[in-house]
């Protein structure tokens, strides 16, 4: 063989070696990241070849699937899509998933190793989807949403014993089976979603943290109980009526020029919600007192996982004096989401054990047989047993002779907060209502819940805890203890 042809024939077979190369890296070590590319349209074709596995409510669908005409065969249905939404989330097959729908994707469409059996595997054919069951109590979630009605806001409602998140409710909501599908109309229902200023996409229930206002005195009455600043809710505190913000000319005054709040005792100030008596209590502890009580609560944690993962609830630190005694009252920088605040009310209603809240309660194959199941795990200790009961005992002053009147039930013991956070320039915007509570029967089942109602379509001076909130979470706790 000639020079020439010797050297031809040597780069042929180096451009055959490089193919090859090139090839057998595609199929091994690029393969999954192909496979799992959501630009791959045989991502979709698998995914939606076959009916998905279904998120369940007490044992329930509230999800589905319907046969299409087009290239993806089936398109994922839903079931009181708007009053869902807030747990499910959504799976289109044009705008991808969220929430549950996108955690356990793989389950749900059956492409999770756990699923597959060995002739599955050795085939490479996708099993039957599995499904997600969670902890919701559909009774729950439906008196909610009932009670929210039009109104913008949200609710949680945990079990304090396991964490077990019983309701979720967030509205406005939407219905995700509007765009579960490739067409035209699923396009323009997405659009007008985005569209919407309401943002009902938001699940405001864990991800929209708001100033929390007087129900955060509930964190700084633990941390004076904790501390030994006082050393009961019934010892007379050292408050005066009103309070000079430390360091400035700016006066605290309480709601009511009548409430008896000059020294109050915590059941007191709670009953009548005093400002004045929770920003000196704030200062008199101190910023990093009150900063740790509230991150025994899950303040400052940005990794709350339900698994769905919560937007951060935090507490401030670089604070001087006055801002600190604003942020005893649930102003200045503070910012809880409803599922902090009731985590709040559930770690007081479970003798100060805080459990982590969960949504999920067990994944099963495409046969129904458990392949993971969720039990309680313990958050933390938010506080010593005495200091929560000291807490119910206020909480229930704070509904049966103060400002939390609107949440008593028949037959059952009721603790409660109210709360009502100013914001906006100089406070000029609509004040938001909140509400925290438990509520006892007489077998010593508890729940604990949280209402955030940001926008009531009531006028300035008609916003109230007790007026807008507190409605709703008697709702959500009548139906928990039924």
């Amino acid at each position: 063989m000639n020079k020439p042809l010797r050297r031809v024939s040597v780069f042929c077979l180096a451009l055959i070696l490089a193919l090859m190369g090139w090839a057998t890296w595609i199929q091994g070590a690029k393969a999954s990241d192909y496979k799992e590319d959501p630009h791959n349209p045989r991502v979709a074709i698998g995914k939606y070849a076959a009916p998905l596995g279904n998120i369940l409510v007490g044992g329930e669908p509230v999800t589905g699937s319907a046969a299409t005409s087009s290239t993806l065969k089936y398109k994922r249905t839903y079931k009181d899509g708007p009053l869902y939404a807030p747990v499910t989330g959504f799976t289109s097959q044009i705008f991808g998933s969220n929430q549950l729908e996108s955690l356990y994707g793989d389950l749900l469409d059956g492409s999770d190793s756990r699923l597959q059996s060995p002739t599955d595997a050795l085939t490479r054919t996708r099993a039957k989807g599995g499904d997600v069951a969670t902890t919701i109590d559909a009774e729950v979630q439906k008196a909610g949403y009932r009670a929210l009605g039009d109104k913008k806001g949200a609710a949680v409602a945990l079990d304090p014993a396991t964490g077990r998140i019983l309701g979720m409710v967030s509205t406005p909501s939407y219905d995700p089976g509007k765009f579960a599908g490739s067409s035209a109309a699923d396009q323009k229902a997405w659009q007008r979603l985005s569209d919407d200023s309401d943002d009902p996409e938001v699940n405001r229930a864990l991800r929209q943290p708001l100033p929390p206002g007087s129900t955060f005195k509930l964190v700084v009455a633990a941390a004076a109980l904790e501390s030994g600043l006082y050393s009961s809710v019934d010892v007379p505190t050292d408050s005066p009526d009103p309070y000079t913000l430390p360091h400035t000319r700016t006066t605290l005054k309480n709601e009511s020029a009548s409430a008896p709040c000059e020294n109050a005792t915590i059941r007191t100030a709670l009953q009548y919600s005093c400002n004045t008596v929770f920003a000196k209590m704030a200062v008199d502890l101190g910023k990093d007192k009150v900063k740790a009580q509230a991150e025994k609560f899950g303040f400052n944690d940005g990794k709350v996982d339900t698994p769905v993962r919560a937007g951060r609830s935090s507490y401030p630190s670089d604070m001087d004096e006055a801002q600190t005694a604003l942020s005893g009252i649930g102003q200045f920088d503070d910012q809880a989401t409803p599922l902090q605040m009731a985590m709040v009310a559930a770690a007081i209603a479970n003798g100060g054990e805080l459990k982590t809240p969960q949504l999920v309660d067990a994944l099963t194959d495409g046969g129904g047989n458990t392949i993971e199941r969720s039990g309680p795990k313990t958050y933390g200790t938010a506080m010593s047993a005495r200091t929560a009961a000291q807490l119910r005992s206020a909480m229930q002053t704070v509904v049966d002779e103060g400002t939390g009147s609107n949440a008593k039930i028949g037959g059952l013991t009721v603790g409660g907060k109210t709360g009502t956070a100013q914001h906006g320039v100089d406070n000029s915007g609509t004040p938001y209502a909140w509400f925290v509570s438990y509520a006892e029967d007489a077998r010593g089942h508890q729940v604990a819940v949280a209402v955030m109602v940001e926008d009531g379509h009531a006028a300035r001076n008609e916003v109230s805890g007790n007026g807008l909130a507190a409605p709703i979470a008697r709702a959500m706790m009548a139906a928990a203890l039924k």
